[in-house]
């Protein structure tokens, strides 16, 4: 559990430039911030490429962005980031009424993968493990929730298609980000990002 604490205490404190004794909070760091944004704006274009099956499934790959973010930056960042992403998505490109059950999923997403992903080694089980933990939590269960609360539509209606999807997107996705973030994390681009951030 003190892991867990310091974990989001690190997190929380990639917001804020400190001075010398690492306890004087000197400002927001700024470096931090358009860092967000440049993922942010990079989640916003891939969202454009979702595919929308039917009207309960839907599969994207703006989240890979998000990802890097929560790798980086830990779950109280990830969790924020998660919230005002998901509704600057909505203004930029509205899809339906604007359902506040979206934004609590993808917080609690960036908190999830935050916890699993922020300064931890790198490594296929422990993606394969975050992004079974988010399936299962954000898409499964609380996704299905959001949708029969839209569309009053039964829980255990929606269940079964929402899980083999989630199930067949499971070690695709995990698979995907894994790949990127090897490549980015020997490539020195995650160290250049965290050093100047």
């Amino acid at each position: 559990m003190k892991k867990l604490a310091t974990l989001f205490q690190e997190s929380y404190r990639e917001f804020y430039e400190y001075g010398p004794d690492k306890k004087t909070v000197k400002g927001v760091r700024v470096k931090t911030i358009t860092t967000l944004g440049m993922f942010g704006a990079i989640s916003i274009i891939l969202g454009a490429l979702t595919l929308t099956i039917g009207d309960y499934i839907k599969i994207g790959f703006s989240s890979i962005a998000n990802q890097f973010v929560y790798y980086l930056f830990g779950p109280v960042v990830g969790g924020l980031f998660g919230g005002a992403l998901d509704i600057l998505k909505y203004i930029v490109k509205p899809t339906g009424a604007f359902f506040p059950g979206w934004t609590i999923s993808a917080m609690a997403a960036g908190v999830l993968y935050g916890c699993f992903l922020y300064k931890r080694p790198l490594s296929l089980r422990r993606v394969l493990a975050a992004e079974l933990a988010v399936s299962v939590v954000c898409n499964m269960l609380l996704g299905t929730l959001w949708l029969t609360m839209m569309y009053q539509k039964g829980f255990l209606a929606l269940l079964p298609m929402r899980v083999v999807k989630n199930l067949i997107m499971w070690p695709i996705n995990a698979a995907l980000f894994y790949s990127l973030a090897w490549v980015m994390e020997h490539g020195g681009v995650f160290r250049m990002i965290r050093k100047t951030a």
